[in-house]
C-alpha cells in the first residue's frame, strides 16, 4: 500500500549528526514542521505502481472474465504487464520511507490513528462492495461466504486462517504486521542510528526465518518484504539527515535480499496465476529499478514536484487497488463478445477509476479525519489516565498530516 500510505509533506531535512528522538512512550512534545510541498513525484510513483497491478489483471492473470487466458486476447500487452506484478513490491519500499516519514517524532496514539484512519475507510467499502458482488450480484466470479466477508472487515483475515474476499487483500496484512513493528519503534524511540541497526538485522533475521521455514517466525518479522520495506526506511533516513557511506551499504544490502526473496516468489506466483514464463532477470533488474525509482523521485530535485494532479492521482491509489480487480473482471465478463477487447478493457479502466473516486471523495475523505481524531482522542485519554495513576504529567505531539 500498499499500499495505504499517504505521501505527506516533506521534511527539512536534518544535520547528518541528528539522533534526536522521542522518550519512551513517545509522548513527548515536538516542535510543529514547517509545512512543505508534498512529495508529488512520490504520489505518481504510488499510481503507476498500482496501474501497473490493474493492467495485470486485466491482460495476463488467469480469470473466466475474458473466457479464455488473457494473454491470449493480448499477446503483446501481456509479455510487457507480466511484470507489472511486481507493483506491491514497489508499494511496500515506499510504505517503508512514508511511514518512517510519518511515525518520526509522534506518539503512538497519533500514530496508530493516523494508520488506523488510513487503511480501514477505504478498505471497508472495498470488502463490503466487492463481496455484494461476489454473493450477490456475481456470484460465479468467487466462491464466498458473508462470515468470509465478515472476518475480512477486521483485516485479519490472514491470522485466523480465512481466505481474502479479494486477493489483492495480501498486501495489507504485511503492512499491517510492519505498522506493529514501527508503533513498538515510535514507543522505545526513533533515532537515525536505531533505524539503521533495525534496517541491518531485521532483513537478516527474516532471511534466516524464510531460510528455516519457521512459519509463526516468518509471519511476526514479516520475512518475505522485510528488506523492501527496510530499503524504504534507510532512504527515508537518507532525506532526513543526509548521504552516509553506511546507508547507502544498507540500502544496497537490502535491494540484494529482496532479489533473493522477491524473483522465486514471483515465477511462482506466475507458473500458478498466468500462462506465460517471464525472465527471472527482468523480475530481478526491476526490484532494483522499484528502490531505485523511490529514491529517485525522494533524493533528486524530483522531490521538490508539487502538481496537484500527482497528488489527486496517488489519492486514488488505495481505492483502486482495493476495488478494481473484481469490480473489473466483471465489466468484462458482460461487455466481451460484445466489444473489441481493446474497448472493453478500457471501459474496464475507466469504471475502475470512477469506483476509486467515489470511494476516495465519498468515503475517504468524509470518514477519514474525524474517525482519526476520535481515536487519538480515545488514545489519548486512556494514555492520560495511565499518567496520572502513575503521577506523571501527559504531553501532547501535534497531529501530523498524513
Amino acid at each position: 500500500m500498499p499500499l495505504a500510505t499517504s505521501t505527506t509533506s516533506a521534511m527539512p531535512p536534518a544535520t547528518p549528526l541528528d539522533t534526536s528522538a522521542a522518550p519512551p512512550g513517545a509522548l513527548a512534545t515536538s516542535a510543529p514542521k514547517r509545512r512543505r510541498p508534498r512529495l508529488g513525484a512520490l504520489d505518481g510513483l504510488r499510481f503507476f505502481a498500482a496501474a501497473g497491478v490493474l493492467m495485470y489483471h486485466f491482460t495476463v492473470r488467469n480469470s473466466q472474465a475474458w473466457g479464455r487466458s488473457p494473454s491470449d486476447v493480448f499477446p503483446g500487452l501481456a509479455k510487457f504487464f507480466v511484470y507489472g506484478s511486481l507493483g506491491p513490491e514497489l508499494f511496500l519500499v515506499i510504505s517503508g520511507f512514508v511511514i518512517l516519514m510519518t511515525a518520526w517524532d509522534r506518539s503512538v496514539a497519533n500514530v496508530v490513528a493516523s494508520r488506523i484512519a488510513r487503511l480501514f475507510p477505504a478498505y471497508w467499502s472495498g470488502v463490503l462492495l466487492t463481496g455484494a458482488l461476489l454473493l450477490w450480484i456475481w456470484p460465479g466470479g468467487k466462491d464466498v461466504t458473508p462470515g468470509q466477508v465478515a472476518v475480512n472487515l477486521t483485516m485479519l483475515q490472514s491470522m485466523f486462517d480465512v481466505g481474502n474476499v479479494d486477493g489483492v487483500y495480501w498486501t495489507l496484512w504485511a503492512e499491517l504486521r510492519f505498522y506493529v513493528l514501527i508503533i513498538a519503534f515510535v514507543a522505545i524511540g526513533i533515532t537515525r542510528r536505531r533505524v539503521l541497526i533495525f534496517a541491518t538485522l531485521w532483513p537478516a533475521a527474516a532471511l534466516v526465518a524464510d531460510a528455516s521455514g519457521v512459519g509463526w517466525l516468518r509471519q511476526i518479522l514479516v520475512a518475505e518484504y522485510a528488506p523492501l520495506f527496510a530499503a524504504g526506511m534507510v532512504l527515508f533516513v537518507i532525506y532526513r539527515a543526509g548521504h552516509t557511506r553506511v546507508a547507502w551499504s544498507l540500502v544496497a544490502a537490502n535491494v540484494a535480499a529482496a532479489v533473493w526473496l522477491v524473483v522465486p516468489d514471483q515465477l511462482l506466483k506466475q507458473a500458478r496465476n498466468t500462462d506465460l514464463v517471464p525472465s527471472p532477470w527482468i523480475f530481478g533488474v526491476l526490484v532494483v529499478a522499484a528502490i531505485a525509482a523511490v529514491a529517485v523521485v525522494t533524493l533528486t530535485p524530483l522531490a521538490r514536484v508539487d502538481w496537484r494532479w500527482l497528488t489527486t492521482l496517488g489519492a486514488l491509489t488505495y481505492p483502486l487497488y482495493l476495488l478494481h480487480e473484481h469490480w473489473g473482471w466483471w465489466v468484462i465478463s458482460h461487455l466481451n463478445g460484445w466489444l473489441p477487447p481493446y474497448l472493453t478493457l478500457a471501459i474496464a479502466v475507466a469504471f475502475s477509476l470512477l469506483l476509486a473516486m467515489t470511494i476516495h471523495f465519498g468515503v475517504e475523505r468524509q470518514v477519514g479525519p474525524p474517525l482519526r481524531a476520535a481515536i487519538q482522542h480515545g488514545l489519548e485519554r486512556g494514555s492520560d489516565r495511565i499518567m496520572e495513576l502513575v503521577g506523571r504529567p501527559p504531553v501532547r505531539v501535534p497531529a501530523s498530516g498524513s
